[in-house]
């Protein structure tokens, strides 16, 4: 059973591991990336529904995962695939989800689901295998905890420093390289993790960069320590606000070094310059969002999974709107005009793609060498 907070109730046929699973009921539009999606930090907290109807039919391989395991906290779909075909695979999806006890939901209608979040906003729900009484349901989905308030990053972040090796993805290369001697690199980068993927930090070593990651709690005097070319503000899950740690080392940073951030680093960055954060409706999760690049005028196709977006009018005379999402207006991007610093609220690393936007990476180092 899948209940909802509004008293919506939808029966299936269970899908991974058997058990009991509460969070954020949210959509994603991406017809394929099931995998990305499923290992994407900024997913803790929230179980997601694929609106394309069939999932699995490419199966799981070790390569694409973007952290260290999966973070959703239930996977609703329409239709799965038990036996998938694909060169890559290692690993059907509902042997995945049952060998990381991921409690799923199969054979509901996904598109009435999509329509009820979509009309009523993402809300709370639970998926159970263990209890099938609806009325209880509906209340253990109205107790789950929101995610406003809730300080998500901290169990998602790395613990301790480390040195990040490897490069983009390449066929011709057999897979995703340690090293190729072939990148010259020219910066120093130290990564906020609040929720990094692998993907990120593959297009900063491609572009060039050698990174060291480090945890979310990390004083900015510790970063600096590292005398790095710049800093990255990484992605993550939940409420900007509810991480006020990171926006005042954020403050701290600020005029020190050239700074990029990504989605949560785009909020934080934002809250640290003084702005402000609101709960959007239901969000932007999937890989067909339209921005366009007010600098250039160029539109891009891009990869967003945000539930929270930047008070543009609360940046006024502070910082720069540079990107504006062309379905609904928000915020994409920001940049200072007195010192080195931009985010944008999208994922340019886009995995799963498209890969419009990569080119922001180039622009960050750039902005390094402008200022070394």
């Amino acid at each position: 059973m899948l209940a909802l907070a509004d008293g919506t109730v939808f029966e299936g046929s269970s899908f991974g591991s058997e058990g009991e699973a509460y969070g954020e009921v949210v959509f994603n539009t991406s017809l394929s990336g099931y995998q990305e999606v499923l290992t994407d930090p900024s997913y803790k907290g929230q179980m997601v529904t694929m609106t394309y109807t069939q999932q699995g039919n490419y199966g799981i391989n070790p390569e694409d995962v973007e952290s260290v395991r999966p973070w959703v906290e239930g996977f609703i779909v329409k239709e799965t695939c038990l036996y998938p075909s694909n060169w890559r695979s290692t690993e059907s999806l509902f042997g995945y989800l049952n060998r990381n006890r991921i409690v799923g939901i199969s054979g509901i209608d996904t598109r009435a689901l999509t329509r009820i979040i979509r009309d009523k906003g993402a809300m709370q729900g639970v998926i159970s295998t263990m209890d099938n009484d609806l009325a209880s349901l509906v209340k253990k989905a109205q107790a789950s905890p929101s995610l406003v308030g809730r300080d998500l990053v901290k169990e998602v972040s790395c613990q301790k420093p480390f040195e990040w090796h490897g490069e983009l993805w390449s066929l011709e290369k057999g897979g995703y390289p340690k090293v190729d001697p072939s990148v010259k690199r020219k910066f120093k980068v130290v990564a906020y993790d609040f929720g990094i993927k692998k993907n990120i930090l593959r297009n900063l070593a491609s572009a060039g960069c050698d990174v060291t990651v480090v945890p979310a709690s990390t004083p900015a005097e510790d970063a600096l320590s590292l005398d790095p070319h710049g800093i990255f503000l990484s992605n993550g899950p939940g409420d900007p606000d509810a991480v006020p740690y990171a926006k005042e080392t954020v403050k701290k940073l600020l005029g020190k070094k050239p700074i990029f951030g990504i989605c949560l680093g785009h909020q934080i960055l934002s809250l640290a310059l003084g702005g402000r954060t609101y709960k959007l409706k239901f969000g932007h999760r999937g890989g067909n969002q339209p921005v366009q690049d007010l600098t250039t005028g160029k539109v891009e196709i891009t990869s967003q999974n945000h539930g929270f977006a930047v008070d543009l009018d609360s940046l006024k005379g502070i910082a720069e709107l540079t990107h504006i999402n062309l379905n609904d207006k928000t915020c994409e991007g920001l940049r200072l005009t007195n010192m080195p610093v931009f985010s944008v609220q999208y994922h340019p690393e886009a995995s799963p793609g498209p890969h419009d936007s990569q080119y922001l990476f180039n622009r960050f180092t750039e902005m390094m060498e402008a200022n070394r």
